[in-house]
């Protein structure tokens, strides 16, 4: 064994699960040495869940980063020789047209992501998977690229550490627990075990069930929670005994039943000859915080497995004996059966990226075996570049605010979760029940009496439309559709269409609560933004004005948008509810790297903000503000910001509009907030919900939403949104933003498609929601581009000024035409599109009040 270290590169903490030991071998496999692995328990673990894991790999997935670490990993274990791509069902029982509905959707998102998965009948999956019950089922996906990590991902875990300790890059110590992190001005230090201390620039939490312990020691929480998953076992079965396979069958999953099935196999290989059947409880999943998780000494099995009662399964257990008979014809193997613990989050996603609160802290954490590799590859890249490849956005640590980082909420949140690992399937617009009323606007109580139909976003309480306004319904019958399908009537209210057309032909008022708002102050706050900003910030001309500016990365792509209002003293961030955490944290990070001597407080919660637009807007406006001719254009250019008092509250206006209408957001201290908002009910203007803000009109003026149509996979150019010139300060990603500008065309273009006709098989007018792929008609193939990326619909809405479905999608250079007609695929239908408009071009004119044709 090797001398214990006390200095290093990097620590990686739980190296012995799969996900430490990626991460080892990507680091390795990008240049970086003198590491050092810990793990609490043998090497490869023998506590944790990759000892116990099922080892399976899907990549159906409504999500492309999940897509993508799952391709990845899979064909990182095969070129490993560690792969069984034996293929994997998904069936849809009769009667549960819903589940056959979802397998529709999974196809069309695999044709969006880059899975290979089809539908087939029920004949051919009793061909495939010769156990089930043909009758019991209506259909099946089949995903050809589905396996077994085999023999283990225990095993493979132990082959790269062992590679990576041959290497001699890292060192390995088993059984050395971390007890602290040594953290000294904000920054990683060292780590702290029973067999000394060793210096650390990087350390990194891959430590599985139990890194929220670990986070315990730097101050803060990761919103993740492990979870009983109950795992069956039955026996003897010897239809591949002698094959020397570790499984015969493809994998079987029965997400209707919330439950899988799959044989392991030759009896003679490591846990062979049975059937195994696992099982995600939906109703009362049982989460355990992983400081009530037993130690090694005291638990039976290991400290991630825990004792099964068959009381647990029995329901579903008889449902799966319906499906697949065999499992009432072979033994119960309890001895071998347990709760496996593995970990859910808050959202969906797991917590990767570095500690909010510590430099050189990172955590890997809450991720499964079958994405494994794949994260391992983008941490890797992340720690190296700055960037990954794939935009990141959703697994960021930094995109927590500190309300979703606190005990409850984490247990809320994971408990919904947990319920949904595999069933009912999740809308795209479905809200949490749990964690909510965290955040509230001041003028909340009005909005419950006006009726609001409230969703949450950043902890905030928006209401996408008001009961109150349903009267509008009857005087815009003929432009607001009934939508007749369920699924893309769900989460949605027709009256917010209609308060689109009151706002457009007159006035509304927009609550705009969610905004999160940062003040950037001290001697470098103009040049920090400089730095970072696409746009010129600095420059005494804009100082009273509001700059609409990008972050972009090192090679010249979309990190963030947002509007910067230069104040007297400060710069003032309005952002997005959900990107505004990241770009937080992201400034904080590089004022410290740069050296710029600043301040950078959220201030979200401080302050609070009424969009008021429609062509009546002005002359509203200038009925409650005490200065009425300095609404007037001529007093009032368009970006720019003028103080006023409404109801003797004081009252900083931005003349700008995310809908297209002529107006401009009311800025105001939160305790002004109800007088100003009573101010303007009480001169008729119409309370507006979220819904025409963020979607239908955003749409119809084709404005780009961040982390749904700005990703990193994409550049400036790209978007439609570079600016006519480039400044002449340097900025972060300048020199690969030059590069752009400079090639005779972009490899894509982000552009506005409008459905033609959605009518399906049925009759029905459909009015989709989510992510489509965009096909070729001719080849009807997804459309790839010159850099191997796909393109979807990354927005859709139906836009009630127009009377279209509208989306967002980029497109290859050579399908960027206006007038070129395509198809998107919704639940296994295709329906025709045409390119309305190549980069930023909006479908809809105010100032003529009509659509572009």
């Amino acid at each position: 064994m090797s001398k214990f270290p006390e200095q290093a590169k990097v620590v990686i903490v739980g190296l012995g699960g799969i996900v430490g030991a990626s991460v080892a071998h990507h680091l390795i496999e990008r240049g970086w040495t003198d590491i050092v692995g810990l793990d609490a328990s043998g090497i490869p673990t023998d506590v944790g869940s990759t000892a116990h894991a099922s080892d399976f790999c899907y990549a159906t997935s409504h999500d492309f980063l999940s897509c993508w670490t799952t391709l990845y990993s899979i064909n990182f274990f095969e070129k490993l020789g560690h792969y069984s791509r034996i293929g994997g069902l998904e069936v849809a029982r009769v009667g549960d047209d819903a589940r056959m509905d979802e397998l529709k959707r999974k196809v069309a998102s695999g044709k969006a992501f880059g899975t290979r998965a089809t539908l087939i009948d029920p004949s051919e999956a009793k061909k495939k998977f010769p156990l089930l019950e043909e009758a019991v089922i209506q259909g099946a996906l089949w995903d050809p690229d589905a396996g077994l990590v085999v023999p283990r991902s225990q095993t493979v875990a132990g082959k790269l550490v062992d590679q990576c300790e041959a290497s001699g890059k890292l060192k390995v110590f088993a059984n050395t627990a971390v007890d602290d992190l040594l953290i000294e001005d904000g920054q990683i230090k060292a780590v702290v075990t029973r067999r000394g201390t060793i210096r650390a620039d990087y350390v990194v939490i891959c430590a599985g069930l139990w890194g929220r312990l670990m986070a315990e020691k730097a101050g803060e929480d990761l919103p993740v929670m492990p979870v009983d998953h109950p795992l069956t076992f039955f026996g003897p079965y010897q239809e591949f005994a002698g094959s020397g396979l570790e499984i015969g069958y493809p994998l079987l999953r029965d997400q209707g039943n919330s439950a899988y099935l799959r044989d392991t196999g030759d009896p003679k290989t490591s846990e062979g000859g049975q059937i195994e059947w696992g099982y995600y409880e939906e109703q009362n999943p049982r989460l355990v915080h992983p400081r009530d998780i037993l130690p090694k000494e005291q638990a039976r099995l290991s400290p991630s497995q825990r004792d099964l009662d068959m009381e647990q399964v029995m329901e579903p257990l008889e449902r799966a004996m319906e499906l697949t008979p065999i499992l009432g014809e072979l033994g119960y193997n309890e001895g071998h059966s347990f709760n496996g613990l593995l970990q859910v989050s808050t959202d969906n996603g797991p917590a990767v990226g570095e500690s909010q609160k510590v430099r050189g802290l990172w955590y890997v954490v809450g991720i499964w075996v079958k994405d494994a590799p794949g994260f391992g590859k983008l941490v890797a890249d992340w720690m190296t570049d700055g960037r990954t490849a794939i935009d990141h956005h959703a697994i960021d640590f930094a995109r927590f605010n500190p309300f979703q980082l606190k005990a409850d909420y984490i247990e809320q949140r994971c408990t919904e979760t947990a319920q949904k690992i595999y069933n009912p399937p999740v809308h795209p617009r479905e809200p949490f029940a749990g964690g909510r009323d965290i955040r509230r606007s001041p003028f909340y109580e009005r909005e419950k009496e006006l009726g609001g139909y409230f969703m949450e976003l950043g902890g905030w309480e928006r209401a996408h439309g008001y009961a109150a306004n349903e009267h509008l319904l009857e005087r815009f019958k003929d432009q607001v559709p009934v939508r007749k399908n369920e699924w893309d009537n769900r989460h949605f209210w027709r009256v917010s269409n209609a308060e689109q057309l009151k706002l457009s032909e007159d006035v509304g008022m927009i609550n705009l609560s969610h905004f999160h708002i940062c003040d950037i102050s001290g001697p470098d706050h103009v040049a920090l933004l400089e730095w970072l900003s696409a746009a010129k910030v600095g420059g005494d001309n804009n100082i009273g004005k509001g700059i609409y500016t990008h972050f972009l990365d090192d090679e010249g792509m979309v990190r963030a948008d947002f509007t910067i209002l230069r104040l007297k003293d400060r710069c003032r961030l309005i952002n997005g509810a959900d990107a505004g955490p990241r770009d937080f944290h992201y400034m904080r990070r590089e004022a410290q790297r740069k050296g710029f001597d600043v301040q950078i407080e959220d201030v979200t919660e401080q302050y609070i903000t009424i969009g008021v637009w429609g062509p009546n807007a002005r002359a509203n406006l200038q009925q409650v503000v005490d200065n009425p001719d300095g609404l007037l254009p001529e007093n009032f250019p368009f970006a720019s910001l003028r103080d006023f008092k409404i109801a003797g509250r004081e009252v900083t206006s931005f003349r700008i509009s995310y809908v297209g209408e002529q107006g401009c957001e009311l800025h105001m201290r939160y305790e002004d907030g109800l007088a100003v908002w009573d101010a303007l009910r009480a001169i008729g203007i119409t309370a507006v919900g979220v819904e025409t803000y963020a979607n239908s009109r955003r749409l119809e003026k084709s404005l780009r939403l961040q982390n749904a149509d700005l990703l990193t996979e994409y550049n400036l150019l790209e978007c439609g949104l570079a600016r006519p010139k480039v400044k002449e300060a340097d900025f972060r990603g300048k020199a690969k933003h030059l590069e752009h500008r400079a090639r005779a065309h972009q490899p894509a273009m982000l552009c506005t498609l409008v459905l033609l006709d959605t009518t399906d098989s049925q009759g029905v007018v459909r009015y989709p929601v989510g992510n489509m792929p965009v096909i070729d008609p001719q080849s009807g193939q997804t459309l790839v581009d010159e850099l191997g990326r796909r393109s979807y619909t990354t927005s859709v809405a139906f836009g009630p000024t127009i009377g279209k479905n509208i989306a967002l999608a980029p497109l290859p250079h050579a399908f960027c035409e206006e007038g070129r007609r395509l198809c998107v695929e919704y639940f296994g239908e295709t329906f025709p599109v045409e390119v309305a408009a190549v980069g930023y071009k909006p479908l809809y004119d105010p100032e003529n009040l009509k659509p572009r044709s």
